[in-house]
């Protein structure tokens, strides 16, 4: 069974508080359900994690080295900013999805910029918490050698 391990970033934690217009009402816990279900149904084992430090989301992709088939990656703000999150990714090779609740591209104009995006081998925009199960089933479909 393949292990997806899903990296969430700053504010994350603050989903249902922060925004709510733009993020929607469910917090992280109703995230986390949601994701451990989705991969129940798929098959796959999942690993949640979360930090509002870049140093930290680094660690947890160094980690994964070895031990995660897949990453499902949303460094929220710091995905516009981090060159040490994109270094990581590439350092551990591990193939990643990104995902962002909203659609970042319909956004200001700086969230348009994605240094993830340089690895990751798709990108899963706009979909709101939905978005985790179909990064989830983008991963499942490269280990079986799909096409998008």
């Amino acid at each position: 069974m393949k292990t997806i391990w899903v990296i969430n970033g700053v504010n994350l934690n603050m989903l249902g508080v922060r925004e709510p217009d733009l993020y929607g009402k469910e917090d992280y816990k109703a995230l986390v359900r949601k994701i451990k279900t989705h991969a129940k149904e798929i098959g796959v084992r999942v690993k949640t994690l979360q930090s509002n430090s870049e140093g930290e989301i680094c660690e947890f992709i160094q980690r994964a080295y070895r031990k995660a088939d897949g990453i499902v990656i949303n460094p929220g703000a710091y995905t516009h900013t981090s060159v040490a999150i994109l270094d990581a990714l590439k350092a551990v090779g591990i193939p990643t999805v990104e995902v962002h609740i909203t659609d970042v591209d319909s956004r200001e104009e700086f969230r348009k910029i994605s240094f993830v995006s340089y690895y990751a081998f798709e990108r899963v925009i706009g979909k709101g918490l939905e978005g985790y199960c179909l990064a989830l089933d983008a991963l499942v479909k490269h280990f079986k050698g799909e096409e998008k």
